[in-house]
């Protein structure tokens, strides 16, 4: 019974698919595109670090990628970003600063949709700005249940502070 009700948890906080989140009227829709830009980067490259500001929302589209914070001198690896996956939601719907460092595991892409473009555009269609809080909750509500489940975190200490990304 319990493998069944944590099945029905992890179903209610599963990732929506990015067309769903992203819909919008033709002209709000137009406004991401015309800002939409291609990153390449290398296996080892660093996209963004944690304290950054926020350049926009990430869209991976190819490659592995790896999410790692510090917080009280502790370093988290908070997991891997997959084709698909929005990235930095918390900072582009926040205080406009990244909440972790994002590294690529392989080489890959990203498509950057500009911070500009997407204040424009949740002014615009502010539903918008709902379907990414909402999308944020549950990235949010993953993160927990998958520490539930495994019980660990792991993490790395060092006696003279946090170790360099």
């Amino acid at each position: 019974m319990e493998a069944e009700e944590r099945s029905v948890r992890m179903g209610s906080v599963a990732a929506h698919p990015l067309a769903e989140l992203l819909e919008c009227p033709a002209d709000a829709g137009n406004l991401l595109n015309g800002s939409a830009k291609a990153l390449e980067v290398a296996a080892g490259d660093v996209v963004f670090r944690q304290d950054d500001i926020c350049k926009g929302l990430y869209v991976v589209v190819s490659g592995l990628f790896l999410r790692k914070a510090e917080r009280l001198k502790t370093r988290l690896t908070l997991g891997p970003a997959r084709i698909g996956d929005l990235v930095e939601l918390a900072a582009a719907l926040g205080d406009g600063h990244h909440t972790y460092t994002l590294s690529a595991q392989s080489s890959g892409s990203l498509l950057l949709l500009s911070i500009e473009a997407l204040n424009k555009v949740f002014e615009n269609y502010p539903p918008l700005r709902m379907r990414l809080l909402e999308e944020l909750a549950r990235e949010v509500s993953r993160g927990y249940l998958s520490c539930c489940l495994n019980r660990t975190v792991h993490t790395r200490r060092r006696a003279g502070g946090v170790e360099p990304a």
